[in-house]
């Protein structure tokens, strides 16, 4: 009889040991999220913004240093997949459904619920609404997706060993981290990947709903987003069967196709001249408060408005690092370090800059210029933002129906590679994991956002993120310090 992997065992039966309670005592989970979220941000909550930018500094240091000429591969090896087909599936896996959620409704939230220390709905209100958009979604995110990529593109295709976060810790464990240490870091990602793209799957399927509703007038409850979900769980577990290099290739590609036909659209139908100017001002803002935005928590004026906003957003992506690390790191063999690190930490972060520009750009014409309330709607339901913002624009059925089925394939190809990866991760490295494994951990992430979501909704998922993330902040600050040890080893042995 065959040995069930450990990892696969442990990581499972955690995850439903936290999610089974949800099923007959929702309140009880909610209570638990609610108190865990509260014991972490009062406590830890700096270490979030610390870690976030220090995972940020390394990478930029890495790729300007001696390192950076490092091929992650043979040196022989020359790149898997073109540009186009890369880039796409680094921006579908790493923001995909959150930009198509928050584009709106973001920057309109800081609009009307700033800081205490600045007047909603101002002129400095729409200045800090912008920037914060920019901060949350822009270098910091990639720079903890780096860490993580970087470390298990290195050690896998360099070095030969399984694509696993423990191989990662050679330099500092040895042999051990085939044994229960290195076990114990491989649950802790699997934990952490399945309650990241939980948070994600949740905020796709209440948009989608949201979407399904303004055109076709089905009912936007919770049943029917419920069912939204098990329609694409039926969806992202064919197309998981079909494997990485068909499969969530194809669907990356049309992903980018539609998103650029929808930004191209707004752009060009929208306040084209007021659009580039929010994009230059704010582009500016942005870089000369870089410093100040990352490492301040706001502790005398504006703290819970940092612990409801940017520490979300940090425990967020370091919560999604396993899982984007593990996919991106799969897509990357044969780029140098430098060309890894430049490619993934400026190309997605320009084409999310554009797309708040000018979908947030959009909302503040009609906002402020026109006087046209668009946060009604957004204080009403933050997932109608967006089409919100349709209702005001020509071929605006049209356009939400597009928005739909971006959502739909960004759904299906967070879900896929998600599936991809927690599967590989539980069968000890295999990159081509039992097909078995697929169908359950899809299965289990599915079932986990409709119990967050009956439990407490949109809150529910965000607090299961920031619990998810803390041991693994932790685990990432430790990759640093082994990926130098493997840099240094290459040049020791030249």
């Amino acid at each position: 009889m065959k040995k069930v992997n450990p990892v696969f065992a442990v990581s499972l039966a955690l995850v439903l040991a936290l999610l089974i309670p949800g099923i007959f005592k929702p309140e009880l989970l909610a209570a638990l999220s609610s108190a865990t979220h509260q014991w972490i941000i009062t406590h830890f909550g700096w270490g979030y913004l610390l870690s976030a930018f220090l995972f940020l500094l390394f990478s930029i240091l890495v790729a300007f240093s001696r390192y950076g000429k490092l091929k992650l591969g043979k040196d022989h090896e020359a790149p898997q997949y073109s540009y186009f087909g890369w880039f796409s599936m680094l921006f579908a896996a790493g923001m995909g459904i959150g930009l198509i959620f928050w584009g709106v409704a973001e920057p309109i939230s800081h609009f009307t619920s700033p800081p205490g220390y600045i007047p909603a709905s101002s002129g400095r209100a729409a200045e800090f609404a912008m920037v914060r958009s920019f901060f949350h979604w822009g270098l910091h995110p990639w720079g903890v997706y780096i860490v993580m990529s970087l470390s298990i593109a290195y050690f896998s295709f360099r070095r030969d060993m399984p694509p696993l976060i423990s191989s990662c810790f050679y330099p500092l464990l040895g042999n051990r981290i085939y044994k229960t240490p290195g076990r114990i870091i491989d649950i802790l990602a699997v934990f952490a990947t399945v309650f990241g793209i939980t948070t994600s799957l949740g905020l796709g399927a209440l948009q989608i709903t949201s979407g399904l509703s303004s055109v076709l007038g089905i009912p936007d409850t919770t049943g029917v987003t419920l069912g939204v979900i098990g329609c694409v769980t039926v969806l992202f577990l064919i197309s998981s069967m079909t494997g990485l290099d068909k499969g969530i290739q194809i669907l990356s590609k049309t992903n980018i196709m539609l998103a650029l036909l929808l930004l191209c659209f707004m752009l060009v139908a929208g306040p084209t001249s007021y659009i580039f100017n929010i994009f230059t001002s704010t582009l500016g803002d942005y870089f000369s408060s870089m410093i100040e935005m990352s490492l301040s928590s706001n502790p005398f004026k504006g703290y819970e408005w940092t612990k409801e906003w940017t520490l979300f957003y940090w425990a967020w992506w370091i919560a999604w690092a396993p899982f984007v690390g593990l996919f991106v790191a799969s897509i990357s063999r044969g780029r140098t370090v430098r060309e890894f690190i430049s490619g993934a930490l400026l190309v997605p972060t320009l084409l999310t800059f554009v797309w708040f520009s000018v979908f947030g750009g959009a909302a503040f014409n009609l906002e402020i210029n026109q006087g046209i309330p668009i946060s009604d709607a957004v204080s009403e339901n933050v997932s109608t933002a967006l089409f919100a913002l349709f209702s005001y624009y020509p071929f605006s059925g049209a356009l939400t129906l597009i928005t739909v089925t971006l959502l739909i394939v960004f759904f299906v190809t967070s879900a896929d590679s998600a599936t991809f990866v927690l599967a590989m991760m539980t069968s000890k490295g295999n990159e081509r994991p039992p097909q078995i494994k697929k169908i359950i951990w899809g299965i289990t992430v599915s079932a986990s956002a409709c119990i967050l979501l009956v439990t407490g909704g949109l809150e529910a998922l965000q607090k299961m993120s920031i619990a998810a993330a803390l041991p693994f902040t932790v685990i990432m600050l430790f990759l640093c310090i082994c990926l130098l040890k493997g840099f240094q080893y290459e040049f020791r042995n030249e």
